[in-house]
């Protein structure tokens, strides 16, 4: 069912429903946050460890704290978003502009000019960061109100869900394919590392995405607002609505499980399943391209049932997949695969659902206080998010120095200190996907009352 209340561009009524290129093109800058967020989790926190030797604590805490940092300026851009009021948009013209921070970033992080250290990590790191959050902000705010209907927004994030799956999976195979391409191009294979080759892309991705969202994509200009204004007040009163309570908290739990993985992964993959570089990025691709396939199916089951029902039962079996992880044998690449399989397909549909679930609270919002807060909001959920996975870096990695590991290339870890990583890899992520299931218990922002806060916005909105 897709409610019948519409956003207004300027003052008329417009489709509920992008058309199938439409929705392609908008959820094209999908491709680079995808690709970044594998990129970084899995492979840079693991170079600069292991390539650069900046050791474990060093990394982890650099990547930590700067997430912290970061965590405060996404309310800020938020707010901003939120104020913005130009010819080419609210959202679209910070989407651009992301290009000129992310870029730069990306590539002096993936491709350094030469010996590296924490001050440098740390310095393009916080460049870094402050493009990645214009991007994700501006873009999932603007997705927000393409998306009017309740279940439209579960096919909107479902479409930047799975391009966002399809970027990291062709970082993955970036590991498998970097000799034989510089070959074909007649350079040798010292002449840019794997990581400087993922930087590249990722960086074209970019902008391959943003000029097609920014040129195709419609931006709905919400008549007859307020003016936002601002104040911790405003901050603490959104975070302890209950329905965006429930969100933050589940997010937080959502990330930390998988993320708590992604920084271990190649460790892991390595040292207790025995597996080198190129099957450990086949696996992760095996993972990813299971998890286009449950993003999309996620979606649909989430028109059906509902989000948060999705997403409850999602997050428990995800976490049931998990312990498969302990019963596998070292070196059984089968078995690795199914159960990568699984817990991809499951994985795929945590981001979108709740992000749908977000613009839905936007709208509630918007209805009792007369203005939008949906960069706020969703900086809320981003702020969540950069803060589990902050956590997930800094706190695995240090966890991994006091269980005796050691992360260089050609160290050689003791079985306790194996075994410590087998279980600090896959105890903590099933805790955390069970406690996000349990924090959406009581919520209660379903389709029906959606429809029926749609309605009464497309009352005020249409009144003369």
């Amino acid at each position: 069912m897709i409610a019948t209340a519409a956003p207004l561009v300027e003052g008329k009524p417009v489709a509920d429903r992008l058309s199938g290129l439409g929705l392609t093109a908008f959820a094209a800058p999908g491709l680079c946050i995808g690709a970044i967020s594998v990129a970084v989790s899995v492979y840079l926190t693991h170079y600069y460890a292991a390539h650069f030797a900046l050791g474990l604590s060093a990394v982890g805490l650099a990547f930590m704290a700067l997430r912290l940092v970061d965590m405060l300026v996404d309310p800020m851009l938020g707010l901003a978003m939120d104020r913005t009021r130009t010819r080419f948009g609210r959202y679209r013209i910070w989407l651009v502009a992301s290009l000129a921070v992310l870029i730069p970033g990306v590539l002096f992080l993936f491709d350094p000019p030469g010996g590296v250290t924490v001050i440098w990590l740390v310095g393009w790191l916080a460049v870094y960061y402050l493009g990645l959050s214009m991007v994700v902000l501006s873009h999932a705010a603007w997705g927000s109100v393409i998306a009017a209907a309740y279940h439209e927004r579960s096919r909107v994030f479902g479409a930047i869900q799975v391009l966002s799956i399809i970027g990291g999976a062709l970082v993955l195979v970036i590991p498998t394919i970097h000799g034989p391409l510089l070959a074909t191009v007649g350079l040798p294979k010292s002449a840019i590392t794997a990581v400087g080759l993922m930087g590249w892309c990722i960086a074209l991705m970019a902008v391959i995405g943003v000029v097609l969202a920014a040129l195709t994509a419609p931006e709905q200009v919400l008549t007859g607002e307020k003016a936002p204004g601002f104040g911790l007040k405003d901050y603490a009163q959104m975070l302890f609505r209950p329905d965006m309570g429930r969100l933050v908290a589940a997010e937080l739990c959502l990330t930390l499980g998988p993320g708590w993985m992604s920084a271990l992964y190649l460790f892991f993959m390595r040292d207790v399943m025995g597996f080198g570089l190129a099957p450990a990025s086949l696996l992760l691709l095996d993972y990813f391209v299971f998890g286009v396939a449950g993003a999309a199916s996620i979606s649909w089951v989430a028109r059906r049932l509902g989000k948060h029902r999705t997403l409850m039962a999602g997050a428990v079996l995800y976490s049931l997949g998990l312990v498969a992880l302990a019963l596998i044998p070292r070196g059984a690449f089968a078995a690795t695969v199914v159960q990568m399989s699984y817990v991809g397909f499951l994985a795929g549909g945590f981001p979108l659902l709740t992000r749908a679930m977000v613009a839905d609270v936007g709208d509630a919002v918007r209805l009792e206080l007369g203005t939008p807060r949906n960069g706020l909001l969703y900086s809320m959920l981003t702020t969540a998010q950069k803060f589990g996975v902050a956590l997930s870096i800094g706190v695995s990695f240090t966890l991994l120095g006091w269980v005796g590991y050691r992360a260089q290339e050609a160290a050689v870890n003791t079985p306790d200190a194996i075994t410590g990583l087998k279980l600090v890899f896959i105890v903590v992520p099933i805790l955390f996907a069970l406690m996000g299931s349990l924090c959406l218990v009581g919520y209660a922002l379903d389709a029906r009352r959606h429809d029926q806060i749609r309605i009464a916005l497309e009352a005020r909105e249409t009144a003369p």
